[in-house]
């Protein structure tokens, strides 16, 4: 345990540079989604302490997955001064009237993790997405060596996130383009034939949400027995709820692969007791390294394009994409795009604790190191 927060912290030490002179005075604004989901929280801790350890002054805000609250917020931060804005959007579609305060203050704007859907966003902080779906439905591919099933059938559900995330939308199309192909030679078989986004999303990526509906399908579909063999979560909040449904609405073997994403506490410990079957983690520390050292140069007035990643120095890969997110057609959104990684009982110790995000308490079970 203490071999970890060492670890952690010569990490944080090593990734953090210098305080530039520049930073002395200025503020900036982080405006996050929402408290409600565990991953948010850890986002938040990490770009503040971030932040201030570089010698900014920050306002963190929350806005309980209340779009006209985060609209206010950011409102309030534009009045309050802030000399740059860290935004993870509720909706992404829903801020163009602050965004377009911002850019009439002249205050950039790094869209943190979600994609917002306006030409103000100066730059893209996220994860590689469409790969986190990619992960997740390869997992399945191999877990069940489909390439090898012969005329072995298997059934899977999907379950997708919140149509607001702009993220959402990759998430499920990574995992559902790489399960296509069984799913159109019939080894994989959707039973609910629930196949497209919209039906199979999830509001507000909401626990109760996912598992009332997978209370449905299995109602519907698997009450006389029928193997559910595959649950395809896009994230940790929807396959809590999908895990619960099955263990307390599911007549069949209850040996079903569940998949998720951010690998938070709770589902590690599903994932440690054989309830779920993998999580895709996004090294959040490292996600907050980056978007710093964008600010940064941001507000330094340097160049920022794809040499200033070999520039920064990052222990962790990162790609500058130039391509795949526009946030209105013909308007692409530069990004930092970070690498997620798959996380089994196998290898937690290997990809969480070795690294010092995680840490392993007496009850067995792994928590986040704050």
């Amino acid at each position: 345990m203490k071999k970890s927060l060492v670890v952690m912290a010569a990490l944080m030490a090593a990734t953090v540079m210098a305080v530039p002179a520049s930073a002395e005075g200025e503020k900036v604004g982080i405006s996050m989604p929402t408290q409600s989901l565990e991953r948010w929280n850890r986002d938040g801790a990490y770009l503040k302490e971030q932040f201030e350890e570089a010698g900014y002054e920050v306002e963190l805000t929350y806005s309980d997955n209340d779009q006209q609250k985060q609209v206010n917020d950011i409102q309030n931060l534009i009045s309050d001064g802030v000399n740059l804005l860290v935004v993870s959007a509720i909706d992404g579609q829903a801020l163009n009237t602050v965004m377009d305060e911002a850019v009439e203050a002249n205050i950039p704007v790094i869209a943190y993790d979600r994609l917002i859907m306006h030409d103000g966003s100066t730059y893209y902080v996220s994860f590689d997405n469409y790969t986190v779906g990619v992960l997740q439905g390869q997992y399945v591919v191999d877990t069940l060596d489909l390439e090898n099933a012969g005329d072995k059938v298997y059934n899977i559900e999907f379950t997708a996130g919140d149509p607001a995330d702009n993220n959402a939308g990759f998430f499920f199309n990574g995992a559902f383009d790489t399960l296509k192909p069984y799913i159109d030679a019939g080894t994989l078989n959707v039973v609910s034939g629930q196949t497209d986004f919209d039906t199979v999303a999830t509001a507000q990526w909401d626990t109760q949400t996912a598992m009332e509906r997978m209370q449905n399908i299995l109602g519907s579909y698997y009450a006389d027995g029928t193997q559910l063999d595959v649950a395809l979560c896009s994230n940790d909040s929807t396959a809590m709820g999908v895990t619960q449904a099955i263990e307390s609405d599911y007549a069949g073997d209850n040996t079903v692969i569940i998949t998720g994403q951010d690998a938070d506490e709770a589902n590690l410990k599903n994932i440690v007791d054989g309830k779920q079957s993998m999580s895709v983690y996004k090294a959040l520390a490292n996600e907050a390294i980056v978007t710093l050292d964008v600010a940064k140069a941001i507000l330094a007035g340097e160049t920022v394009d794809e040499s200033f990643i070999e520039s920064a120095g990052w222990e962790f890969d990162c790609a500058y994409d130039v391509e795949s997110y526009e946030t209105t057609p013909g308007h692409v959104c530069p990004s930092f795009l970070l690498v997620p990684n798959v996380v089994t009982a196998d290898n937690i110790e290997e990809v969480l604790v070795a690294p010092g995000y995680y840490e392993q308490h007496d009850d067995g079970y792994y928590y986040a190191v704050q």
